[in-house]
């Protein structure tokens, strides 16, 4: 592991035995945190592949799902890093794997539209949770902690993806990226977050799955982190030569 000094002073391991102390502001990462996204993107994969017969391309529906995925988490590590736009990832990520497929070129720039478009509707829709996300955030809610959303997906499917989980309700605020062009771990997108609470850095706390951006980002910031990790090992885990409590299942912060 890396061992940067840049991590800001006062991050600390939280006990997950109780709730972490001081804490006010909860911030959680959306996608594969509270809203699974993996079995949702599997839908809106499978539903995009039979409505524009993707089979002309793929022979089965589990290659088209492999070459889609290789080439989008590609394009989303280089989107975290700020190294291409959101239009160049939605329009490559459909491009792609059409074009390993063997799309002419014509039919592939006229369907790129149409199928980022119609596996946005259908992710959003599902209404997919990680189990005990809603009743996690509900109890915490009701135990006085404002709740708030952390996340580099895009605008429009993000609030639907809130919707139609029913997790809305709870939550306090909602940043993301779309809103100032910045992306985790971006620090920027930490102050701003912070901004729009009424916490300070030691009264906040962030969990998400991804130690890259979720974790390390809040630990730039000053904030309290916890890794959401359903199929880790350990109770912690070192992350840029920091140790950070895993959270290994949600309803643990029924307890708190």
């Amino acid at each position: 592991m890396n061992t940067d000094s840049d991590i800001a002073e006062g991050a600390t391991i939280v006990d997950l035995s109780h709730a972490p102390a001081g804490v006010r502001w909860i911030w959680f990462d959306l996608d594969d945190t509270l809203y699974d996204f993996a079995s949702s993107s599997l839908v809106a994969l499978d539903h995009v592949y039979r409505k524009y017969r993707l089979d002309r391309y793929f022979g089965e529906l589990q290659e088209w799902i492999d070459v889609y995925h290789r080439h989008n988490a590609a394009l989303w590590k280089l989107y975290n890093a700020a190294l291409i736009t959101q239009q160049k990832l939605r329009f490559d990520r459909f491009y792609l794997p059409l074009q390993e497929g063997g799309a002419p070129d014509e039919e592939n720039r006229r369907l790129n539209p149409l199928l980022d478009e119609d596996y946005l509707d259908a992710l959003g829709a599902t209404g997919m949770v990680i189990e005990g996300a809603v009743e996690a955030v509900a109890h915490l809610k009701a135990r006085g902690y404002k709740i708030g959303i952390l996340s580099n997906g895009f605008r429009g499917v993000q609030h639907r993806k809130l919707q139609s989980s029913g997790l809305a309700p709870y939550v306090d605020r909602v940043v993301l990226s779309d809103d100032i062009n910045v992306n985790k771990p971006d620090p920027r997108i930490y102050k701003y977050a912070l901004e729009q609470s009424t916490a300070t850095a030691a009264e906040t706390l962030m969990i998400g799955d991804n130690p890259d951006t979720d974790i390390y980002g809040a630990l730039q910031a000053g904030w309290q982190a916890i890794l959401f990790s359903g199929h880790a090992e350990e109770d912690t885990a070192t992350i840029r030569g920091q140790r950070v409590a895993v959270l290994h299942d949600l309803t643990a912060l029924l307890n708190w």
